[in-house]
C-alpha cells in the first residue's frame, strides 16, 4: 500500500517517519524551514515483497528512492540471458541517483528481503539541489559512495577463488553492524554475485558450515566467525 508523506512530515519526523532513512541518511538534514514550505509533491512510501521490481533496468527515471529496510539486488542481464547481481541495496542508502542525469534506470532493482522505499520526485531534488550548495554536495557524495561500492565489487566479489569470495560476501554482509549475525540469500543469487556457479556457491557454503565458520541461530540466521573469514578472504 503506498502512504503520502510530505517533505516536511518526514524531515520532522511525524506520520511514521522518525526512523526513516530520509532522516538518518542526512540528504536533506540542512534543509531549512523555508525550503520545505517550496515543496507540494509527496513522498510516496512503500512496502515491496520479495521477488518483485522496484524498477527496470531503460526505464524513464523519474524518481529516487531511499531504502527504510530490507535489501534489494541491482541486477544488470548478460548477452547469454544470464544475470549479474553487480550490487546490494540496503538500509539508508539511496537507489536511482542516475536520474539526477537524466539517465533512464542502468539496473534491475529487485527485491530480495522484504523493503521498504521512500520515493523521492527527481524534480524535486533538482530544484532543490540548485539552491542548496550542502544537499548538492550530498548528492555528489552519495554518487561517488555509490562508485565505490561498484568498485569494491568488481575488485573483492569477482576475483580470487570460490571460498575467498563468498568469505568476502559474508564480511560485507556484517560490515555495518555491531553483530557477526546475518542472513544469506538463495545460492543461485549468491553465484549471480560472485560470478561462481549456483553449485559451487551452495558446495562452498555447506563446507563453511562444516567447519564451523557459519553457525546457524535460527532459520537462515547465522553467527559467523569473522577472524577465520577474514584470514581466508585476504589469502
Amino acid at each position: 500500500m503506498v502512504k503520502n508523506v510530505s517533505f516536511k512530515e518526514a524531515r520532522d519526523g511525524v506520520a511514521d517517519c522518525l526512523k526513516c532513512s530520509l532522516r538518518e541518511s542526512v540528504l536533506f538534514a540542512n534543509l531549512e524551514e523555508k525550503d520545505f514550505e517550496k515543496l507540494h509533491d509527496p513522498i510516496d512510501q512503500y512496502t515491496l515483497p520479495v521477488g518483485s521490481t522496484l524498477y527496470h533496468t531503460g526505464d524513464r527515471g523519474e524518481r529516487m528512492y531511499t531504502v527504510r529496510s530490507g535489501i534489494l539486488k541491482l541486477v544488470q542481464y548478460l548477452p547469454d540471458g544470464s544475470q549479474r547481481i553487480v550490487r546490494l541495496i540496503r538500509s539508508t542508502d539511496i537507489t536511482g541517483l542516475e536520474c539526477i542525469v537524466g539517465e533512464t534506470y542502468q539496473h534491475d532493482a529487485v527485491v530480495l528481503q522484504e523493503t521498504e522505499v521512500c520515493a523521492l520526485p527527481v524534480r524535486v531534488v533538482e530544484s532543490l539541489s540548485k539552491e542548496n550548495p550542502a544537499l548538492h554536495k550530498e548528492l555528489l557524495n552519495r554518487w561517488q559512495r555509490a562508485l565505490k561500492e561498484a568498485d569494491a565489487w568488481l575488485t573483492e566479489l569477482s576475483t580470487g577463488s570460490a571460498k575467498q569470495r563468498v568469505a568476502r560476501l559474508l564480511l560485507r554482509l556484517v560490515k555495518d553492524t555491531q553483530m557477526s549475525e546475518c542472513s544469506l540469500f538463495a545460492r543461485e543469487d549468491m553465484g549471480a554475485m560472485l560470478g561462481i556457479t549456483t553449485e559451487t556457491a551452495s558446495r562452498t557454503i555447506a563446507e563453511f558450515k562444516r567447519q564451523s565458520l557459519l553457525i546457524e541461530t535460527s532459520v537462515n540466521q547465522f553467527l559467523l566467525d569473522i577472524p577465520n573469514l577474514q584470514r581466508i578472504a585476504e589469502d
